[in-house]
């Protein structure tokens, strides 16, 4: 084979890596959400944790992959927690969510057709409520911080936050409220399929709202952690 060029990737092929990986993601979120209440209809707890298990593992796989070509965000508090700590332009972390965003429509809409439904239903399931904001809060501010904690200079390492965030997140499924979405692009997404993964369009904006502060709450103390405030 010949040898693989180590470059920095151009932006376009960062923003088509992150595109594509926000797409395998949410195919595993709302595709392993329809499996699980295929294959265990009358058990939700199963159904959860079948979901948990599919998210973690592909999470994982995906991070492992795109990560040396675009950092593997997937998720725009991810790239704006780069951008705050200083680690990204603007523009570029700007075009990062473009990217998120569409391609997690994208994987959503492919799930659907995958499982044979309409490749665009809008979901009815309601979330919100003091306890499931705050759930989505603790969710974005745990993700951040198992990220930049070890991936920073003197941490475990980038090579373990792939790993690390697909046993956070398979986790968060379960001790959040809100089962972890602590992510814009996948709350987005998953409004457009009314399966077990699905948010209705009237209550995303309350969950995008709390990641955000999940994510201000990050950098407030991963900046004091690292000792950068």
């Amino acid at each position: 084979m010949p040898p693989m060029d180590t470059a920095t990737p151009t932006l376009s092929r960062r923003l088509l890596a992150e595109g594509t990986g926000a797409a395998f993601l949410l195919m595993a979120v709302v595709g392993g959400g329809i499996a699980a209440q295929r294959l265990s209809p009358t058990d939700v707890g199963l159904q959860l944790f079948e979901a948990a298990v599919v998210t973690a593992f592909a999470l994982a796989m995906l991070i492992w992959s795109f990560g040396p070509i675009s950092g593997a965000h997937f998720n725009p508090c991810v790239t704006l927690m780069d951008t705050l700590m200083g680690r990204r332009p603007i523009r570029e972390a700007a075009a990062y969510v473009g990217a998120q965003v569409a391609g997690g429509i994208l994987g959503a809409i492919l799930a659907n057709l995958m499982f044979e439904l309409d490749a665009v239903a809008w979901s009815q399931t309601t979330r919100g409520g003091a306890g499931q904001l705050l759930g989505e809060v603790i969710a974005t501010l745990g993700l951040l911080m198992v990220i930049f904690l070890i991936a920073r200079p003197g941490g475990a390492g980038t090579g373990f936050v792939a790993p690390a965030v697909g046993m956070y997140i398979g986790g968060a499924y379960f001790f959040t409220s809100s089962t972890s979405f602590a992510n814009p692009a996948v709350t987005i997404a998953r409004m457009f399929s009314d399966t077990f993964a699905g948010i209705a369009p009237a209550s995303a904006p309350g969950f995008i709202i709390m990641q955000l502060v999940g994510t201000g709450a990050a950098y407030l103390l991963v900046r004091y952690l690292v000792n950068e405030a």
